[in-house]
């Protein structure tokens, strides 16, 4: 039964966010200190929780990989840290002003990529699943080195933020769990073989998914004031998400469709818009030199982020793999 609940929770996660987003605004409203004292120590067990049981999905072994498939991960790297930084810039200047908050969590969606939804939506494209493997492992061991080079560029001074802090952050939230969840994934392939393994890893994702359930509720209590003190502002933060994605899927589809053959370019735009919101939102609550409010950018692109997998997905499956163009399919569904 707990299992079968985990696995529903993970197929469920946009609504599973905008429940525990909801429900934190408003207990954030009647919350008092002692309350907001338990959230706070909850904080760390919470968010080994979530990353945990993804690494465990996560296999680093692909990176031996790296040679048979260096031009999609060459551009993979390409997009996810020249282009989609200079976009996050750019639109946090134009749409954000002085909010700092909300800049800080936009950078940190730029600066995370792949979750481990870049092979399940890879492969549901029919795209090229083992360079989408390749390219996960990869990027995810360079946003843990790059990430706090970037950010003690892009933030202002005045937030107070330390790069050393966040390494030690990255240590604690990421680099921990992602050698246990190595080690253990390594223990349970020798114990249950692959067919087995594979039936464990929607409870591992399912884990996860509660995990970030509880760390989102967690975030929107703390700031729910701060929030709803300004709500058109916080509503604001849904358009630079969109064309911050829309961005992303164009220029990953164009760089794939001139430098990659066809099931290279469909894993080069997931492992490119897919970003890794879960250590995201871990970092940005454990640190605590950032502003928790950065967390509100994160929630909101957990609703936009799995939409779009499934747009890009019926795209290739329905018009580009049935030869159709655009109009063709429009006619159909008219």
């Amino acid at each position: 039964m707990i299992r079968r609940l985990l696995e529903t929770l993970k197929a469920n996660l946009i609504y599973v966010v905008v429940g525990a987003l909801v429900t934190g605004l408003a207990a954030g409203q009647v919350a008092g200190e002692s309350t907001r004292g338990l959230l706070q120590t909850a904080v760390v067990p919470v968010l080994f929780l979530m990353i945990y049981p993804m690494m465990i999905n996560i296999d680093l072994d692909e990176i031996r990989n790296l040679r048979a498939h260096a031009r999609p991960v060459a551009l993979s790297l390409v997009v996810n840290f020249l282009f989609t930084p200079f976009v996050a810039v750019l639109l946090a200047r134009a749409f954000f002003g002085g909010n700092v908050e909300y800049t800080v969590g936009l950078y940190f969606i730029a600066l995370i990529p792949t979750s481990g939804m870049t092979a399940a939506w890879t492969g549901l494209a029919n795209g090229d699943l083992e360079s989408a493997l390749v390219a996960m492992a990869v990027n995810l061991l360079a946003a843990v080195a790059i990430l706090p080079v970037y950010l003690s560029v892009l933030i202002p001074g005045s937030v107070g933020f330390e790069p050393t802090a966040l390494y030690r952050q990255l240590a604690q939230v990421v680099v921990v769990p992602m050698l246990a969840g190595n080690v253990t994934r390594r223990l349970l392939l020798r114990r249950y073989g692959w067919e087995g393994f594979r039936e464990l890893k929607p409870t591992f994702g399912g884990l996860s998914s509660f995990g970030v359930m509880l760390i989102v509720f967690i975030a929107m209590t703390m700031r729910s004031r701060a929030i709803l003190a300004n709500p058109l502002t916080s509503a604001s933060v849904v358009l630079p998400l969109v064309l911050f994605y829309v961005a992303v899927v164009a220029v990953g589809s164009g760089l794939g469709s001139v430098f990659l053959d066809d099931g290279q370019r469909v894993a080069l735009v997931y492992a490119t818009s897919m970003r890794n919101l879960s250590i995201a939102v871990a970092v940005v609550v454990a640190a605590e030199t950032l502003p928790t409010g950065a967390v509100l950018p994160i929630a909101l692109a957990y609703i936009l982020q799995p939409p779009l997998g499934v747009l890009y997905m019926h795209y290739r499956r329905d018009i580009v793999d049935e030869g159709l163009s655009l109009r063709e399919a429009a006619a159909r569904l008219v």
